[in-house]
């Protein structure tokens, strides 16, 4: 890959609104993709809102009508906010393009700059993002005083989390010792050039997640840096170890699709 750039958006008091970014992702992807700028990784925050993915079906949204952004990336339905460190990187990749490898590639850079602020993080099969993982199942506390061989979340195809109060809320999976996302990946990548991205949880209010079905999971929960760590770890902290391990991770990667099996036609 080439080097990458950098552009910090607005933070803070400059929090950028979300349909302003997207316009701006657009800008910068017709860009790249007519090599007029390098690989481009934009990092900002937003205000509150709420994006839904392509994926996204009407029982994950918020029950209160709080409007939603309809975006045309991948996954479902996710919060983005103060204390949330967003990226952006907008990357020409090789053809034919191999979506799974860009997001595992965001994945390690994530997981990396975790790892150096002290806490290890994984990935989850079939899940894509950063989580911390919970206990095992059997050693989970039950919930409401029911067995989690009863859990309704797996059991009850009518069961809505967003009804029931702090025992099913997303915010609460650590005091649930449950697997909890710390990091959500959702992309798009049009002309083999890629956009939207991650939000790194760093010290949000994670009560925004339990006014919707957070990426469409039932099961597990959401988690910050700050509540894992036990001590406030500011987007300004992670920021320029999140960066640093993007580069490391997408300048010395060599992209190359998976290759075909031998003997496919």
């Amino acid at each position: 890959m080439s080097e990458l750039r950098f552009v910090h958006l607005g933070f803070g008091a400059d929090a950028v609104e979300y349909q302003e970014a997207w316009q701006e992702q657009r800008r910068v992807h017709a860009a790249r993709f007519a090599d007029e700028i390098p690989d481009t990784c934009l990092l900002l925050e937003h205000p509150a809102v709420y994006t839904a993915g392509r994926r996204t079906e009407d029982s994950e949204r918020p029950l209160d009508g709080t409007p939603v952004v309809d975006v045309d990336r991948g996954g479902k339905i996710t919060w983005h906010g103060p204390g949330q460190l967003v990226g952006y990187p907008i990357l020409k990749l090789p053809r034919p393009v191999d979506v799974i490898a860009h997001v595992r590639r965001l994945e390690e850079a994530l997981i990396r700059a975790c790892a150096e602020l002290g806490l290890e993080t994984t990935r989850v099969e079939g899940r894509s993002g950063v989580w911390v993982l919970g206990d095992p199942v059997e050693e989970r506390p039950a919930i409401g005083g029911l067995s989690l061989d009863f859990d309704p979340r797996l059991t009850d195809e009518e069961f809505d989390p967003r009804l029931n109060g702090p025992e099913y809320a997303p915010s609460n999976a650590g005091q649930r010792r449950e697997d909890r996302k710390l990091a959500a990946i959702g992309i798009r990548i049009a002309k083999g050039v890629t956009m939207h991205g991650f939000a790194l949880n760093c010290d949000p209010d994670n009560t925004w997640f339990d006014r919707i079905v957070p990426c469409g999971i039932r099961d597990a929960g959401v988690t910050s840096l700050s509540n894992e760590l036990g001590r406030q770890v500011t987007i300004a902290e992670a920021l320029p170890l999140v960066e640093k391990h993007l580069r490391e991770v997408l300048e010395s990667a060599e992209p190359r699709p998976r290759p075909v099996a031998a003997g496919a036609s």
